[in-house]
């Protein structure tokens, strides 16, 4: 018996409708008719999922502290979205851009990503990760290092409809 995947994250916020708000807006999760039935929290899922929910959401209050993790205690650095194609990669940078929540980019050889915080400073990655058939020597060998993100010239390369993951975290 083995873990083949993750189903769901589930997030402590101070304020759920902004919450809510901005996953939904931003990212372009789906509210879930009824997921709110536990006071003070609420359910989303991904677009395409096939998942009951993959994101949980509960309200602790304005009143919380900011997330010591990775400075001051141990906890989660940050969750990875994966985007069906690199155009989405492209419509998720602005639209992160004009939330304010974009915090980074980076280019990781076999995969470009975005860094963003949510309204209560929980960092998030989304990614898009070169399908299997079209990896490069060179694509893993920068695999082993960290560098800037050029999107314009991955679209250029591999164009906006090129799918994520094929081969690699989705089957051919």
């Amino acid at each position: 018996m083995s873990i083949f995947r993750l189903n769901h994250a589930v997030l402590y916020v101070r304020n759920l409708a902004e919450s809510v708000a901005f996953y939904r807006d931003v990212l372009g999760f789906g509210y879930i008719d009824g997921g709110d039935a536990h006071r003070g929290a609420a359910f989303l899922r991904a677009p395409g999922s096939a998942n009951d929910h993959d994101l949980g959401l509960f309200e602790i209050g304005a009143d919380a502290a900011e997330s010591g993790a990775g400075r001051t205690s141990v906890g989660l650095y940050h969750l990875a979205w994966e985007v069906d194609t690199l155009g989405d990669l492209e419509r998720l940078a602005t639209r992160l851009t004009e939330a304010g929540a974009l915090v980074g980019s980076s280019d990781h050889g076999t995969t470009k990503s975005l860094y963003a915080k949510d309204p209560n400073g929980l960092e998030f990655e989304v990614v898009w990760i070169i399908p299997g058939d079209l990896l490069t020597g060179e694509d893993r060998a920068k695999a082993a290092s960290t560098g800037p993100l050029d999107l314009a010239a991955e679209l250029a390369k591999y164009g906006p409809d090129a799918r994520s993951g094929v081969g690699i975290s989705r089957s051919v």
